[in-house]
């Protein structure tokens, strides 16, 4: 095992993505100005690793995700970014993995491109905070979650733009502050709809340390009583389930906070790197090592050591692609 960082959240895009997602009205994508749209190489994602200390990198597509209304679309889009994933994974085996897009909320489409994906080298999925507005805990998309849960499947949850969402941010970029809480959203009905309890074995990432979840834990357990699921574990014990990647500069506030509802061993690397820019990754990193001194391993040491464990080998990824009955079925 090297010293190195392991990023799981890392982001890449293509030409046709771009243009396809822009078609579709996501110009300035989650209220983000047009030039901010990232055009990914692999030499500066290299060049970035090298500067940063990074061995290896998991790449996803990030918000506004692969859906954009119209189902068809969806699937051959999904199809195209993880067959260039699954593509940039072959010729770079030691830098790179990914995790696949889901052309959710098709149910059937998510089901196909999960064993395709899964066939041609995927190491987990990237599942956007809500699918048009469906929920992580939503019965409607209980199909794909069972598939997941039946390979124990890495699931890292990506923040997008909520429905409402004009109005709620008051005009300013999403990613400012409503992604924060559409984490924290899903998350929660994740819990709340028993979900988290039925999918055991989906090995959950949550970003940015969280998000608002630490500061609603208790809240959460108080209104527990009012849930689907009373006799399932309690929420502290779900919430230590999780994995947290460190993407978005936390501050020592949000560490102390985040350190409520996790513990070091469940903590990941994460740069946000192509939407957040080279200087920003490498200030972030500068940040994390001034807040986190004198510690055995250090955060750098054990974020590698857990993304090894969580990631260095998948068990139930490629099992048979034969579904079994109370799967294929819609839920």
């Amino acid at each position: 095992m090297t010293d190195g960082l392991i990023d799981v959240h890392a982001h890449f895009t293509t030409e046709d993505y771009i243009r396809a997602a822009t078609a579709a009205g996501h110009r300035e994508a989650d209220g983000m100005p047009e030039s901010y749209w990232p055009h990914w190489t692999i030499e500066d994602h290299l060049a970035l690793m090298t500067d940063a200390g990074i061995d290896r990198a998991f790449l996803s597509i990030s918000s506004p995700g692969v859906y954009f209304g119209d189902p068809a679309a969806a699937r051959r889009l999904a199809r195209e970014v993880n067959q260039a994933a699954a593509q940039i994974k072959r010729n770079h085996p030691d830098r790179f993995g990914y995790f696949a897009s889901l052309p959710l909320p098709d149910i059937d489409g998510a089901l196909d491109e999960i064993g395709h994906a899964f066939t041609h080298g995927a190491d987990g999925v990237i599942w956007m905070t809500n699918t048009a507005g469906h929920y992580l805990g939503d019965p409607q998309l209980a199909p794909v979650l069972a598939e997941l849960d039946r390979r124990g499947a890495v699931v890292f949850v990506h923040p997008t733009s909520c429905a409402g969402h004009e109005a709620l941010a008051l005009g300013r970029p999403r990613p400012m502050v409503e992604f924060l809480f559409d984490t924290a959203r899903t998350v929660i009905d994740f819990i709340l709809s028993g979900a988290a309890h039925r999918y055991p074995r989906l090995r959950l990432i949550v970003p940015h340390a969280g998000g608002v979840l630490p500061l609603l834990a208790d809240r959460l357990e108080l209104f527990r009583t009012l849930s689907e699921d009373t006799d399932g574990p309690s929420v502290s014990e779900l919430l230590h389930r999780f994995y947290y990647d460190l993407a978005g500069t936390p501050t020592q506030s949000q560490i102390t906070a985040l350190s409520t509802i996790t513990t070091p061993e469940h903590l990941l690397y994460g740069s946000d790197y192509v939407w957040t820019r080279h200087p920003q990754v490498l200030h972030a990193l500068t940040t994390l090592d001034t807040t986190w001194t004198e510690t055995d391993p250090t955060w750098r040491q054990q974020t590698t050591r857990n993304a090894h464990q969580l990631l260095g080998a998948t068990p139930y990824a490629r099992v048979s692609d034969e579904r079994a009955s109370p799967v294929s079925g819609r839920q």
